[in-house]
């Protein structure tokens, strides 16, 4: 419905001719159409017959919807989750070595990704477009390529070990050492086996001591090369906020005598704090479906130590042909992410509302101070003017 400006004199409603509402919609629709059978098609379908051999006995032979194939329950999940035996325990294994993996890749690739992201998007920077290539570049590389150079780089006898000794270092075999890097820092003080309360007790079939092995040497490999690859993407995520700042607030600050650090913590990063809620939810995301550089090096060894829950499902499902388990950890990873993306946002939003709530106190303060000496002033004022008065009486 259209209406025609009031300034004009006979002002009226315009009404669309009978039958224009439903034409446009279905047009929109038959636009949408394709889209959406391919959505159905491949997603939601797919979706639908996981959840359902999560919850059967399907045994891979045939249709998941035959005769043959029974509802058992929960029984899949109660394997995984609660009954001690070798699938809770790997499963406790993929949980403990992704979280390490999640805590030392999200926070370095994102203040990595920012940093480069201000490097290059400095006016005086000379070749920006070359270096914006060659951050980014690593991100478009196959990833295979990628597995088989960090796979020679961090053997035994690869690059990284002929570096490091050249500075009197013995480089560990990195993707054969299972040894966690916590307990070999405790290790160094001479702490070697953990205390009764944490051997004793556990969670998912590991112990607690176990839990706070810390991530592995092979571990730390993969961890490297994860960052080295996402940084350059989320780089390219920052510059646009990046240049959306204002070059007036930059000056502003430079006027005022800011250096270039405190610029940097005091306003570039919470003017783009948005950016970043999104590329530490994505981190999140990729980092607990990490996949294919465990499976190109190292398979989940060295005794499980890289083991990760999409790898897990994987190899449950085809390698050991227990597909209604390998489903269910499927979806056990998809219930996972979603409850630490939704802490971790609602960790950063309370931060967010904190650090708002004490700009606020600020200003409130500032504006309580201002109307104090405008007072003030305003009584000096009217002094200075009662007392001109009286001496011009007196004279």
């Amino acid at each position: 419905m259209f209406v025609v400006p009031q300034g004009q004199r006979g002002a009226r409603l315009l009404r669309p001719r009978p039958g224009e509402g439903w034409r446009d919609q279905l047009a929109g629709w038959l636009f949408c159409l394709p889209a959406l059978v391919l959505v159905v098609l491949f997603l939601v379908i797919p979706i639908g017959l996981a959840a359902w051999v999560s919850v059967s006995n399907w045994d891979g032979i045939g249709s998941p919807l035959a005769a043959g194939v029974h509802w058992i329950g929960f029984a899949n999940y109660k394997a995984t989750l609660t009954e001690p035996g070798l699938a809770q325990q790997l499963f406790g294994e993929s949980i403990r070595n992704t979280f390490y993996y999640a805590l030392f890749v999200v926070p370095i690739q994102t203040f990595l990704a920012l940093m480069l992201a201000v490097v290059v998007s400095r006016k005086g920077l000379v070749a920006r477009s070359f270096f914006r290539t060659a951050y980014y570049f690593p991100s478009i590389t196959s990833s295979v390529a990628i597995a088989v150079v960090f796979a020679f780089l961090f053997s035994g006898t690869g690059t990284i070990n002929a570096v490091l000794s050249f500075i009197g270092v013995h480089g560990p075999n990195w993707f054969t050492d299972p040894s966690g890097l916590i307990q070999d820092l405790l290790g160094a003080f001479g702490v070697r086996n953990g205390p009764a309360v944490l051997v004793n007790h556990g969670l998912l079939g590991i112990s607690w001591w176990q839990w706070l092995a810390g991530p592995s040497v092979a571990m730390s490999a993969l961890i490297m090369l994860a960052i080295w690859t996402t940084s350059g993407t989320y780089m390219l995520i920052f510059l646009p906020a990046l240049y959306n700042i204002s070059a007036e607030v930059e000056e502003a600050a430079q006027v005022d005598g800011a250096s270039p650090w405190r610029q940097f913590w005091k306003i570039t990063v919470p003017l783009v704090r948005p950016t970043m809620f999104l590329v530490l939810t994505l981190g999140l995301i990729g980092t607990w479906q990490v996949f294919d550089s465990i499976w190109l090096i190292t398979a989940g060894n060295p005794e499980g130590t890289t083991l990760s829950p999409a790898f897990l499902a994987y190899q449950t499902s085809f390698s050991d042909q227990q597909w209604g388990q390998g489903a269910a950890l499927a979806f056990l990873l998809f219930g996972l992410i979603i409850v630490v993306v939704l802490l971790a946002r609602w960790w950063l939003w309370s931060r967010e509302f904190t650090n708002d709530r004490r700009t606020l106190r600020g200003l409130r303060g500032a504006t309580m101070a201002g109307g104090m000496g405008v007072a003030g002033g305003a009584v000096g004022a009217q002094a200075r003017e009662a007392a001109g008065s009286d001496g011009n009486a007196r004279q």
